[in-house]
């Protein structure tokens, strides 16, 4: 009782201070956002020594590599973190928008204006930036944020909050802006999860099993994505070269990641000349691969390491490491039987040369992004210009692929009169 009583009354500042930011001008809160990203870059040694006490903790648990990368807070993510509030605070205000005006038959003129959902929960794992990008969002769309950060990261968190509380409200942001639950007790969650007349939506960032708990306990709107399990075609016309340079950044550029590829697709004709080529890279890399028997057969001839058989649970593992799973495809239609069959709905690539095949590929193929001849990894907001992300969603109602800020606002109808009544 003494921990909900205690969230309760923090739900309900956050509450409060939803109201008040709803009527924050965008000045007042580009202002804020730029004193943010200079007091997280000013206070850079205090945010990394926060996070090396994390970094000890979790080596102490024996977290796996994957999860201490993500963990890991140095000078250049932290940079990126200011570099994600001024790209926010330099972006276009959703706020107050008007969405086309019609004028009814009766005179009346009717629109749709974009105001704030109010207050966002964020329920998140490890990564401590996901803090600072958050708040951003948050902030410039007019929504109050209340953060439950993971245990691992619980010091990071608490560091990049404080300083952006501080920051923030110097600037004249309502108190309770930004509120981090710092209690590390996981029923702090599922207490979380019921305060639907204090918290408006709710957002989890994190691995399978955090989204399916917070789906199945939440009373609240849930806006989530599922894992990443991502595919990169290289078909029979794709430019070799260019194959290879997108999938090495597609797997090995930060291979944690939900947007990293997991599952490399080649056509038959090409793969002979191909495979080879891109499995040196890969091994070279680190990368471990598992490959299907006629995969097995091509490169079994030319790798020192053997290549391990790729498993039907492999072609529905997200990895978030350095193992790739490698299928040879006699043609364009089997290389979206498989996306279709074992995807996620998240990030798909083709690298091709042939337009119809390009068009076909963006027209069927069913993920929150599709590439043509670009890497999986930059289905991203800030790559997509959308400014730091609040996560990629692979929902189909109200938002899908990269949230930015319009994905945190909805919309009221708005009509405009000279005296019109109901008949």
């Amino acid at each position: 009782m003494e921990l909900k009583a205690a969230l309760r009354a923090q739900t309900s500042k956050a509450k409060e201070a939803a109201r008040a930011l709803a009527k924050c001008s965008s000045e007042l809160k580009n202002k804020a956002l730029l004193a943010m990203a200079s007091r997280l870059e000013a206070e850079k040694d205090f945010l990394l020594a926060e996070n090396a006490k994390d970094l000890e903790a979790a080596k102490q648990k024996g977290l796996a590599p994957p999860l201490l990368e993500r963990l890991t807070l140095n000078p250049k993510r932290i940079g990126e973190m200011a570099a994600g509030l001024r790209e926010v605070a330099a972006l276009p205000d959703p706020v107050g928008e008007v969405m086309k005006m019609i004028r009814r038959p009766n005179g009346i003129q009717v629109g749709q204006m974009r105001v704030p959902i109010g207050v966002i929960g964020i329920i998140y794992e490890s990564r401590p930036n996901v803090t600072a990008d958050a708040a951003a969002l948050c902030i410039k769309s007019g929504n109050s944020v209340i953060l439950r950060g993971g245990s691992e990261a619980i010091h990071s968190n608490i560091a990049i909050a404080k300083l952006l509380q501080k920051a923030g409200e110097a600037e004249g942001l309502p108190p309770h802006t930004v509120t981090l639950i710092e209690t590390t007790d996981r029923q702090a969650i599922f207490e979380l999860l019921q305060m639907e007349e204090s918290i408006d939506l709710i957002i989890p960032r994190g691995g399978e099993g955090l989204i399916r708990m917070v789906v199945e306990n939440s009373k609240i709107p849930v806006m989530k994505h599922d894992k990443g399990i991502c595919h990169t075609f290289v078909d029979a016309s794709a430019d070799l070269r260019m194959a290879e340079e997108i999938c090495l950044n597609a797997k090995v550029q930060r291979p944690s990641t939900c947007n990293a590829m997991e599952t490399l697709l080649v056509h038959q004709q090409i793969a002979p000349v191909f495979l080879p080529k891109i499995a040196k890279r890969l091994q070279e890399a680190g990368v471990e691969l598992r490959g299907c028997p006629k995969t097995k057969a091509i490169l079994n001839k030319w790798c020192n390491q053997e290549i391990l058989p790729a498993s039907e649970a492999d072609w529905k593992t997200e990895y978030l490491d350095l193992i790739l799973s490698v299928k040879v495809v006699d043609s364009l239609e089997e290389g979206m039987s498989h996306i279709a069959t074992y995807g996620s709905q998240h990030s798909e690539a083709i690298i091709t040369q042939d337009y119809p095949h390009a068009m076909r590929f963006l027209n069927e193929v069913d993920a929150s992004a599709v590439f043509v001849n670009a890497s999986t990894r930059l289905n991203d907001g800030f790559q997509l210009g959308l400014g730091a992300e609040m996560g990629i969603s692979t929902s189909r109602i109200h938002a899908r692929g990269p949230m930015g800020l319009e994905a945190l606002t909805c919309a009221k109808f708005i009509i405009f009169g000279d005296g019109q009544i109901r008949k």
